[in-house]
């Protein structure tokens, strides 16, 4: 969600907060702001709105100084307005702090130090860290920020600035990411690497609890008990991922990432799949392939996208691996407290790897003694670190905050978990061998496919009036009929469910009109003639038909209204060949309703809070 970003060298801060928060913009936010300082004096600047607002107001207004922090927010307390944007300064001006997270005690700190005669100009939660600090400081800004955070509950983020110590920042991280930069020309402190490429040449990783002060010189990590902590410093080009994060020829970052999923899945699948042997090779899963088969369980937590990648990878885990598979939605695993065994294993499933209701089930997990994996996109991610082992998905950066690459490549990639599990349980080799041709020949597949984009072009252009759409799908494209309404509802803002296709008469059916097309998924397989029923059910209640099927089905043209054709696949990867038109049709309708598809509303690419 929320970016941070700073700077203090021997060059000018705010070109380099400008950027950083450039490069941040996908997480999603809504107001941006920095400040910069010259000796004692601070230049504070804030703007709601896109960074441009505020490039414009550093402009007409320079914040001159070669030290400075920044921010771009998400709000959470308070609305999107230039007096909620961080930074935010204490009463006397002598602290100014930008934070991620959320302070949950706020009310009761603010209504104390309100009866105390402190003034305040916002609505957020935010604004009561710097008057703690600022009533903390006894000239060791970082003591301050040590004893301000022990008043707080919940989770944060920090970059602090004191006037009374011109050149330092202080950072402090509680559930929130937060990494030091080290470059030749001075120190950064960021919420993500990406915001330092280009600048830092080293990275470190801060961990929960820790704190770190900065200056032109150097760095010192500490805890919360003041112990200096020796933290490795890694080169930052291993944490950046595969792949650009420019747009090239592309109108949007959507697209782009529409469009490299073939690379993408060539890169998730690259030295993984040993056709010898007939299996799939993981190197970070730091399990034998004997506490592998004492597996007896597993469940996957993950929230949005990748709870849809979950559902599927239940579906391969069963009929692959025949090991009994469950998804659960990470916000209400955290907090349940299910019956587990001592032989399941825990995957959580993420993109970025800093999914806070995630990265608190893990947490969860791992305190109750289970074996937790991740799934992950982003190497040094606090859910990559933290898990036991995992897979990182190589796709690259994904930008948009519509996920596609992503969703694709974490199908792939339990395709791939499901065919190691199975071997060494029930499939033989020549099962194997054709599961692995089939997974090799995806990429190819996936170039087919979007060829359809002309044809998803026209249709949008039927159906970007309507008001709701209904997805449907059955057995491994239920979570497709899943994912497809997400994408659709997320950048368009149309109102979209997915159901499975035979529930219809179950209920949803009577929301059918001629002003409601349903997309169907239905290309062949083993319950196809069941979704034909359904299918029939819709049109015989007047409902437009859009139905994604095998190239050539007349079957299926002679009911739909409008037809995508797919490539045949065997089952357990038409997830990852239907996805694609799916996208492709939320993002032609999503421009056609004037959206803005790579940043939509309400949105953050990295949910980084409850």
């Amino acid at each position: 969600m929320c970016g941070i970003v700073g700077f203090t060298g021997t060059r000018e801060a705010s070109p380099v907060l400008l950027e950083g928060l450039r490069r941040l913009e996908y997480r999603g936010y809504d107001s941006a702001g920095l400040v910069t300082g010259t000796g004692a004096d601070f230049h504070l600047r804030k703007k709601a709105g896109r960074l441009a607002e505020l490039a414009r107001e550093v402009i007409a207004r320079p914040a001159p100084g070669c030290y400075g922090i920044s921010h771009t927010r998400w709000a959470t307390h308070g609305g999107a307005t230039d007096r909620n944007a961080h930074p935010h300064l204490s009463t006397d001006h002598d602290i100014a702090v930008v934070h991620n997270g959320v302070i949950e005690n706020y009310a009761a700190l603010k209504q104390q130090l309100v009866a105390d005669g402190v003034a305040f100009r916002s609505d957020t939660d935010t604004e009561v860290l710097a008057h703690l600090i600022a009533r903390c400081y006894d000239g060791d800004l970082l003591q301050a920020v040590l004893q301000a955070t022990a008043m707080v509950k919940g989770t944060y983020g920090l970059a602090v600035m004191s006037r009374a110590e011109p050149g330092v920042i202080v950072g402090a991280r509680l559930g929130s990411p937060l990494v030091v930069g080290i470059g030749a020309d001075g120190h950064y402190l960021a919420s993500d690497a990406s915001a330092l490429a280009g600048f830092a040449e080293k990275v470190v990783h801060l961990g929960d609890r820790q704190v770190v002060q900065l200056d032109e010189t150097g760095y010192v990590v500490r805890t919360r008990d003041f112990d200096a902590v020796d933290m490795p410093a890694l080169d930052i080009a291993g944490f950046l991922g595969d792949g650009d994060a420019e747009l090239g020829d592309f109108p949007h970052y959507m697209l782009k990432e529409i469009y490299e999923q073939p690379e993408a899945l060539e890169n998730a699948m690259r030295g993984r799949l040993d056709v010898g042997d007939a299996t799939a090779h993981f190197g970070g899963l730091n399990l034998s392939a004997q506490q592998l088969r004492q597996i007896d369980r597993v469940i996957f937590t993950a929230c949005g996208t990748s709870y849809h990648a979950g559902m599927v990878g239940e579906y391969l885990f069963e009929e692959l691996a025949r090991v009994p598979a469950e998804v659960e939605y990470a916000s209400e695993f955290r907090y349940r407290n299910p019956p587990i065994d001592r032989n399941t294993l825990i995957f959580a499933i993420t993109q970025s790897g800093e999914t806070a209701d995630t990265l608190a089930a893990l947490r969860e997990s791992k305190r109750m003694g289970h074996t937790t994996l991740a799934i992950c996109n982003v190497v040094g991610s606090s859910i990559a670190r933290e898990a036991d082992g995992g897979v990182y998905l190589h796709a690259g950066p994904e930008v948009g905050v519509a996920s596609t690459k992503a969703f694709t490549t974490q199908c792939a990639v339990l395709a791939m978990l499901a065919l190691y599990l199975g071997r060494s349980r029930h499939l033989s080799a020549a099962q194997g061998e054709k599961i692995i041709a089939d997974l090799q020949a995806l990429p190819d597949v996936l170039r087919e496919t979007l060829r359809c984009h002309d044809r998803v072009k026209a249709i949008a252009a039927k159906y970007a009036d309507a008001r709701n759409v209904l997805y449907l799908g059955r057995q491994y494209l239920y979570p497709g009929a899943l994912e497809g309404a997400l994408k659709l509802k997320e950048i368009s803002y149309i109102h979209a469910e997915g159901y499975p296709a035979a529930e219809m008469k179950h209920g949803p059916i009577a929301l059918v009109d001629e002003q409601t097309p349903s997309v169907f998924l239905v290309p062949r397989g083993a319950v196809f003639d069941k979704v034909m029923s359904n299918m029939q059910e819709i049109k015989a209640r007047g409902g437009p038909v859009i139905a994604v099927a095998s190239h050539g089905d007349r079957e299926v043209a002679a009911v739909a209204d409008d037809v995508i054709p797919v490539p045949d696949v065997p089952e357990y990867l038409q997830p990852i060949v239907t996805a694609i038109p799916l996208q492709l049709l939320a993002y032609e309708i999503a421009l056609l309703c004037g959206c803005d598809v790579d940043k939509p509303r309400n949105l953050a690419k990295s949910v980084t809070v409850e």
